[in-house]
C-alpha cells in the first residue's frame, strides 16, 4: 500500500497524464461498486509503470486495445502496465469495496431512516479506493466522472451536477445516471464524489471576475432542521471577498458547494468545488462560543485551499506543510479583518500554537520542511508542525518581510502558477522579489530546523525604578540547538486606577543571537508586567522576569485584552507540563481565574489542560484530592456564571468530566434527572449524554440506562455516545466487551470505534485498565498491518495505557520499540510520542512539590 518518493519521481519522468473518464455503478448493494476507469496518458514509449488501483476484484485490464492478464498485472494495489507507447489509453474494469473507515469512498447508514449516504475522502492516498489512478499531486489530470445511483439521491462532484437520467430499474428500484463534465487540471486527491438523499440550501456569491457563483450548504435529511445555511453562506461571501482581493485572482471554480457528512476523520477537506465537512459542526444542541467560531475557521481555512492548495498544488507531499500553513494563516487572518471573530489571533494563540509548542517538544519533531518518503511519513505528519508550528512561522515570516509584500509576492505566485505544481522555492522566490529581503538564510533556521526556542527578559533597575539595563536572552535545547532571528514586540503593562492591566509601551525589534539588548527601553520605569513577544508575532516559548510573574499570578483575571492574557497562560502552562513549577500551583491558578476569562476558546483550552494536569501532572499521591476539590470548584464556579451563558455550560461540561466523589455524582444525577437544576442551564440531548456518561463511569447507571438514552435518540450522534458509555461501564466484564470489539473483532466504523476508545479509557479506578496493557503491546502489530493507518492510529494512540503513569509503562515501552523492524516509521514514531507523554507526566509529578514539602 505504500508509495515512495523514489517512486513517485521516477513515474512522473515517465509518463504524463491527459484525462480521465471514471464510470461508478453504486446500485450493487451494500458490500462493492462497480469502477470502470478510461485514462489517456503519454509515457517514453517502451517504458513500463503501474497504476494504482485498491480492489476487491479486477475484471478486465485493457491497455492500448490489449487485453492484459489482470492475475498476472494486478495485486489488489498497484496495477503493472508494460511496454507503454507514446500516446497510451488504459481501461480498467473492477469492483471496489466502500469503506467505514473514513477513507475512500465511505458508506454510512443513518439509522434514523436507513436512508445511505456515501462520501469520500482522497488525502493522501486514497482516490485508489474508487478508480484508477497515478496517485500522486504531481500528475494532474482532467476528471469526468458518470454515476449510475438511486433515482432519489443527490449527486456531487467538483463539476456542477448535472440534471440525471432515467434508467432501467435494478434490483434496488429506479436508478439515475449523472454525467459530470470534466473538472480542470487537479491532483487526484481532491476530487470528490457525495451521494445519498443529501438534502441542501442554495445561494450565491458574485465573484470579483464578474461571474455569479453557485452556493450550496448539504446534509442528511434527519440533521436539516440543525443547519445553520445562512450562517455558512454569510462567512462564505466573507471569504470570497477577502481571498480574491487578497489573491489578486479570482474563484478559480464554477461552483462551491460544503457538504456536512458522517463519520468524517478530520475537520474538514478542501475537495475542489465540493468541501466536505464535519458534521459534528451542524449543531443540534447549545454549543460553546469556541465550538461556533471552530467552525468558521474551518470554513475559511477550506475556502483559502481553494487557491492555495488546489488551484496551484505541492509537487510532492514534503511540501504538505506549506498548504496546511497558509490555509490556516490565512483563515484566522481573514475571520479577524472580514468577519466578527475579530479575536481570532487570541484563539490561534491558544490553541493552534499550543498544540505547535507540544509538538515541537516531542522526541519526533522534525524540521516544518520534513523530508517525506514515502505515504507512511506523510501519513503520521498531519501534526502540530505541518499545521500550526507552519502558520505560526508563516505568521513570523509576515511580520519579517511586511504584510503588504507577503500579500505581493502570493498575488505573483498565483498568476505564475496557476493549475500547476510548485515547491516551496517557488513560493519564496516570489516572497523575496516582492520584499527585497534575502530569505536563504532565514529559510534555513526556520523551516528546516526543528525546536522551540525560549525568550526571556534581563533587566536592571536603580534605586527610582529605571531600568538601566534591558535584554531579550534566546535559548534552546541541547538536541536543536538553532539560535533563531525573530520579529517581535516587547510589551510593557501597569495597573491602572481600576485595577486593569493596561499595556503603556510597546516596543517592536528584531531578535537575533543568544542576547539582544534593547537600548530603547533604557531609562523608562520597570513596568508591572514585561512581555516578551507581546501580540504574539514570534514562534517561542517565553518566559517571565520575577516581578512580572508575581503580577501575572495575582492579577491574570485583570488584563484589559485577551491576547496578553492568552500569552501569559501559555507561558503557566508551558512550566507546569516542563516541571518548571508544580502542577498544583497551575491547578489553582486556573481555579482562581477561569472565570473572569471572556474569550471562549481559552476558557475550553484552560479547562482541557486543567484535565490533563490533574490526570497527569500532579503527584500521585496528591490527584486524587486535588481532583475532587477542582471539581468542586467547578461547580462553584458553574453555578456562580450567569445563567445560559458560555461559561456555565463549559464549566458544567469539565465538572461532569472530572466528577468521583459521592456527593459530586448525586450533583450529575440531580441535573440528569430534573430533580435538581441550574439557573439557565438547558439540559439538552448532547448535554444528557455528557452526564449519563458520568454516571456510569461513576458505577451510578449503567446498560439499562444506556438503552433507555439510546432509545431515546437513536441517531448517530447518540450511537456514538452509547458506545462511549458501554465502554465506560466500570466492569471487568465491560472493559473486556469493549476491548473484544475494539481490537479482536475489528468491525466498528471509525466513529464507532474513536468513541469506544474513549470510554474504554474513561475509568475511576485504573486497575480496570492494568489486564490490557501488556494486551496493548502485544495487538498493536497485528492492528498496524491489517487495519486502515485512520482505525490503526485511534488504537495505537488512545489505547496506549498512558494512565498507568509509572516508569513500568516506559519500559515496557522501551521494549517494544527496541524490537521494532526497520520499516515500522508511523508505528515508531506514535510510539514514541506515546511513550513522552507519559515520561514527561513523571517529570512533573517529581516536580509537584509545594514549599514546606507537601
Amino acid at each position: 500500500m505504500n508509495l515512495t518518493r523514489a517512486e513517485a519521481r521516477e513515474r512522473a519522468e515517465l509518463i504524463n497524464v491527459d484525462s480521465y473518464d471514471v464510470v461508478l455503478d453504486l446500485t450493487r448493494g451494500g458490500k462493492v461498486f462497480g469502477t470502470t476507469t478510461t485514462v489517456k496518458f503519454t509515457a517514453v514509449p517502451g517504458s513500463s509503470t503501474f497504476i494504482d488501483a485498491v480492489t476487491d476484484t479486477v475484471h478486465s485490464v485493457t491497455l492500448n486495445g490489449r487485453t492484459l492478464d489482470p492475475a498476472s498485472v494486478s495485486d489488489g494495489v498497484r496495477i503493472q502496465l508494460p511496454d507503454l507507447a507514446e500516446s497510451n489509453e488504459l481501461t480498467v474494469v473492477a469492483d471496489a469495496p466502500y469503506m467505514n473507515t473514513g477513507e475512500g469512498l465511505h458508506r454510512f447508514v443513518d439509522p434514523v431512516d436507513n436512508e445511505v449516504y456515501l462520501y469520500t475522502q482522497f488525502e493522501v492516498p486514497d482516490s485508489r479506493r474508487m478508480f484508477a489512478v497515478f496517485e500522486q499531486p504531481d500528475l494532474k489530470g482532467t476528471f469526468a466522472f458518470t454515476v449510475t445511483a438511486p433515482a432519489h439521491w443527490d449527486v456531487i462532484s467538483n463539476s456542477p451536477t448535472p440534471a440525471p437520467v432515467e434508467t432501467a430499474p435494478g434490483d434496488g428500484g429506479a436508478r439515475s445516471v449523472w454525467t459530470f463534465a470534466p473538472t480542470p487540471r487537479l491532483s487526484s486527491y481532491v476530487t470528490a464524489l457525495i451521494a445519498g438523499p443529501y438534502q441542501s440550501v442554495r445561494s450565491e456569491v458574485h465573484s470579483s471576475d464578474g461571474r455569479v457563483i453557485p452556493l450550496g450548504v448539504f446534509a442528511r435529511k434527519s440533521l436539516m432542521q440543525y443547519l445553520d445555511a445562512d450562517n455558512i453562506f454569510d462567512l462564505t461571501r466573507q471569504g470570497f471577498e477577502f481571498f480574491e482581493a487578497r489573491f489578486g485572482c479570482a474563484y478559480p471554480f464554477e461552483k462551491y458547494d460544503q457538504l456536512f457528512v458522517p463519520e468524517f476523520n478530520a475537520g474538514a477537506m478542501e475537495n475542489a468545488g465540493a468541501v466536505t465537512i464535519l458534521e459534528g459542526y451542524v449543531f443540534r444542541s447549545k454549543v460553546t462560543g469556541a465550538q461556533i467560531e471552530r467552525r468558521a475557521i474551518t470554513v475559511l481555512h477550506e475556502l483559502a485551499h481553494m487557491w492555495f492548495g488546489d488551484l496551484v498544488t505541492m509537487r510532492w507531499w514534503n511540501d504538505l506543510w506549506l498548504n496546511e500553513s497558509f490555509a490556516e494563516y490565512m483563515s484566522h487572518l481573514a475571520a479577524v479583518e472580514n468577519t466578527a471573530f475579530t479575536s481570532a489571533w487570541t484563539t490561534f494563540a491558544s490553541v493552534e500554537k499550543s498544540w505547535a509548542y507540544r509538538q515541537d517538544q516531542l522526541p519526533t519533531t522534525h524540521p516544518i520542511f520534513a523530508e517525506i518518503n514515502d505515504l507512511q511519513d506523510v501519513e503520521v505528519n498531519f501534526d502540530g508542525i505541518t499545521y500550526a508550528k507552519g502558520a505560526s512561522v508563516l505568521r513570523q515570516l509576515v511580520a519579517w518581510v511586511g504584510p503588504e509584500q507577503f500579500m505581493a509576492g502570493v498575488r505573483e505566485y498565483f498568476a505564475k502558477h496557476a493549475w500547476q505544481n510548485t515547491e516551496l522555492s517557488d513560493l519564496m522566490m516570489e516572497l523575496e522579489k516582492a520584499s527585497g529581503r534575502d530569505l536563504d538564510h532565514w529559510g534555513r533556521l526556520w523551516l528546516e530546523t526543528a525546536g522551540v526556542n525560549t525568550l526571556t527578559p534581563e533587566l536592571e533597575v536603580d534605586a527610582d525604578g529605571k531600568l538601566t539595563a534591558f535584554s531579550i536572552v534566546q535559548s534552546a535545547v541541547d538536541e536543536w540547538p538553532t539560535i533563531r532571528p525573530h520579529r517581535l514586540a516587547v510589551g510593557f503593562y501597569n495597573l491602572n486606577g481600576a485595577g486593569k492591566l493596561e499595556r503603556v509601551h510597546r516596543e517592536e525589534l528584531d531578535v537575533d543571537g543568544e542576547r539582544t539588548e534593547v537600548p530603547a527601553l533604557v531609562g523608562m520605569a520597570q513596568p508591572d508586567l514585561v512581555l516578551v513577544n507581546d501580540d504574539d508575532l514570534a514562534y517561542a516559548k517565553v518566559r517571565l522576569d520575577e516581578k512580572s510573574l508575581a503580577t501575572a499570578t495575582a492579577h491574570l483575571k485583570d488584563f484589559s485584552q485577551s491576547l496578553p492574557r492568552t500569552l501569559v497562560w501559555n507561558s503557566a502552562w508551558d512550566a507546569a507540563r516542563d516541571g518548571e513549577t508544580p502542577a498544583r500551583r497551575y491547578v489553582e491558578l486556573i481555579l482562581a481565574n477561569v472565570a473572569a476569562e471572556s474569550d471562549s476558546s481559552v476558557i475550553l483550552v484552560q479547562l482541557r489542560q486543567l484535565a490533563t494536569t490533574l490526570n497527569f501532572y500532579v503527584a500521585e499521591e496528591h490527584r486524587e484530592a486535588t481532583t475532587v476539590a477542582a471539581a468542586d470548584t467547578l461547580w462553584d464556579l458553574a453555578s456562580a456564571a450567569p445563567g445560559g451563558s458560555d461559561a456555565q455550560l463549559q464549566f458544567v461540561k469539565s465538572f461532569a468530566l472530572l466528577t468521583s466523589s459521592g456527593a459530586q455524582l448525586d450533583t450529575v444525577a440531580g441535573l440528569y434527572d430534573g430533580s435538581a437544576a441550574l439557573a439557565g442551564l438547558a439540559v439538552d440531548q448532547d448535554l444528557r449524554w455528557e452526564l449519563l456518561a458520568s454516571l456510569v463511569a461513576g458505577g451510578r447507571l449503567g446498560q439499562e440506562q444506556i438503552n433507555a438514552e439510546l432509545e431515546r435518540d437513536n441517531t448517530a450522534s447518540g450511537q456514538n455516545a452509547a458506545a462511549l458509555a458501554r465502554a465506560a461501564l466500570p466492569t471487568p466484564e465491560a472493559k473486556a466487551a469493549a476491548w473484544e470489539s475494539i481490537v479482536v473483532t475489528g468491525e466498528l466504523s471509525n466513529a464507532l470505534q474513536g468513541s469506544a476508545v474513549t470510554g474504554f479509557m474513561r475509568v475511576l479506578d485504573r486497575t480496570l485498565l492494568e489486564p490490557y496493557a501488556e494486551k496493548y503491546f502485544e495487538a498493536v502489530p497485528g492492528i498496524v498491518a491489517n487495519r486502515t493507518h485512520a482505525l490503526a492510529q485511534q488504537i495505537v494512540v488512545g489505547l496506549y495505557p498512558a494512565l498507568l503513569t509509572t516508569q513500568a509503562t516506559v519500559d515496557r515501552t522501551d521494549r517494544f520499540l527496541a524490537g521494532l523492524p526497520a520499516d515500522s516509521s508511523a508505528l515508531r514514531r506514535m510510539m514514541l510520542e506515546n511513550r513522552d507523554g507519559v515520561a514527561r507526566a513523571l517529570r512533573a509529578r517529581a516536580a509537584d512539590v509545594l514549599p514546606g514539602g507537601a
